[in-house]
């Protein structure tokens, strides 16, 4: 049986994930069902995505990921399903895939059209849990779409270049539990760009020289532990996700702060670099 995933924006004060639960159990009794996040901040599609893309490659091929954030169907926010990556993502086309079909082709894309549809207030119960229920079944799309083929980007997620490749801009695009700020700037444009080159990595009035690969990097273990930097400094790194990130080694967001409020960062604020 396939794996089902819940990626909403619902909170977990009102009903709205228990009845998308007891919905999905009605149909499939003994599904897999994963809670990826309930707590996207609302309507925020990067963000979203940002967690999607880095939590669907864990799960197995035949995945289908339910995606409950800015689903209400508009003409121009029609709902589809997308096979990419041997996954199946049932979503609004607001954007939200977009990061992940950035670098990867998408294999197939339909929009919903479900026989007899219902009007409804809770397009994720009443629709998508439809149509993730189908494809579990071993139904195909075809059965419940049509082709589409104008799937919406999010360009928030480019980090642009200028000056002959000797400066990248990039924004806040996430910051997550500890505080840390993810910035929209890939490992992959960096080195691109560098060429051996000393660079300066400033957010606000801070500058940064060095990205590390680790935060424990940040700790030079041959120096006497009263002059090493460790908890409570700066540093940027290269985060598993492949995104330039800014940490305070071992902060607490709760007491002391994390990057994010220490530095006074929020979400698409800018992040520069130049190469020297």
């Amino acid at each position: 049986m396939a794996i089902i995933t819940l990626t909403t924006d619902f909170g977990l004060k009102d009903f709205f994930v228990g009845a998308l639960k007891g919905a999905i159990y009605k149909e499939l009794p003994d599904i897999k069902i994963v809670d990826i996040s309930h707590h996207i901040e609302p309507f925020n599609i990067q963000q979203c995505a940002y967690v999607l893309e880095n939590s669907y490659k864990s799960f197995p091929k035949g995945s289908i990921h339910i995606v409950g954030v800015d689903s209400e169907a508009t003409p121009e926010n029609e709902h589809i399903v997308v096979l990419i990556d041997g996954h199946y993502f049932i979503s609004a086309n607001n954007g939200v895939i977009g990061l992940i079909t950035s670098e990867r082709e998408p294999e197939k894309i339909v929009e919903i059209n479900l026989p007899n549809p219902s009007e409804t207030a809770f397009p994720v119960k009443d629709i998508f849990v439809k149509v993730a229920c189908h494809i579990a079944r071993g139904g195909t799309l075809e059965v419940i779409g049509k082709p589409f083929v104008n799937l919406k980007e999010l360009r928030e997620f480019s980090a642009q270049v200028s000056d002959n490749g000797n400066k990248i801009t990039g924004r806040v695009i996430y910051i997550d539990n500890y505080g840390n700020v993810i910035t929209n700037i890939p490992k992959h444009v960096f080195d691109s760009y560098r060429k051996g080159r000393d660079f300066e990595l400033q957010a606000r009035n801070n500058v940064i020289k060095k990205i590390r690969n680790h935060y424990s990097d940040i700790i030079n273990f041959d120096l006497e532990k009263n002059n090493r930097k460790g908890a409570g400094d700066l540093l940027a790194l290269f985060n598993s996700s492949g995104y330039i990130e800014l940490a305070i080694y071992k902060s607490n967001l709760d007491t002391v702060g994390g990057a994010s409020t220490l530095l006074g960062l929020d979400y698409r604020d800018t992040v520069t670099i130049n190469f020297l």
